[in-house]
């Protein structure tokens, strides 16, 4: 079986995101959405939020599994013989960092790194931004699959 992760920190996920995953849903025939625990962060949403919402938005793919990673990403790969790490890349700056992460990861244990093109419409998201914008009352329906935006207004709402 071909196997590969799309490793992230999803707070939310995104269409972006999202376009990703179902393009290496296409490729691969499972696909591991490994969601980053950062001690060191606070996110907006507590993993298990993040991990059901992305099982929410991928279930229709059907070869799409989620769960946690805490340490380096290539461990989570070696105890899932996971061989491929699938990045999306937004821009030339993206480039530069997630090159210098392949090639480490690639030293560390032969984990490749395949890089996917954004979809132009998506070039400029990030969850950063999304949340920015949610805040200060933009409208970013749009950005988000309709069962994120739900639980990004009411997570905002309550803060």
């Amino acid at each position: 079986m071909r196997r590969a992760v799309c490793p992230g920190s999803f707070d939310p996920i995104t269409n972006g995101h999202l376009d990703i995953i179902a393009r290496a849903s296409k490729l691969y025939d499972v696909v591991h959405v490994a969601v980053m625990i950062n001690q060191s962060k606070k996110g907006l949403f507590e993993i298990d939020e993040r991990i059901e919402l992305i099982r929410q938005v991928t279930a229709d793919f059907g070869n799409v599994e989620v769960e946690s990673f805490h340490g380096l990403l290539v461990d989570f790969c070696k105890q899932r013989d996971i061989p491929a790490i699938v990045k999306g890349l937004r821009a030339v700056s993206d480039f530069d960092y997630e090159l210098q992460m392949a090639q480490m990861n690639n030293g560390l244990s032969g984990v490749e790194t395949l890089f996917v093109p954004t979809n132009p419409t998506y070039s400029f998201l990030s969850s950063s931004l999304v949340k920015e914008v949610a805040a200060w009352g933009g409208d970013v329906a749009h950005l988000l699959p309709p069962i994120v935006h739900e639980a990004l207004v009411e997570r905002l709402g309550k803060k």
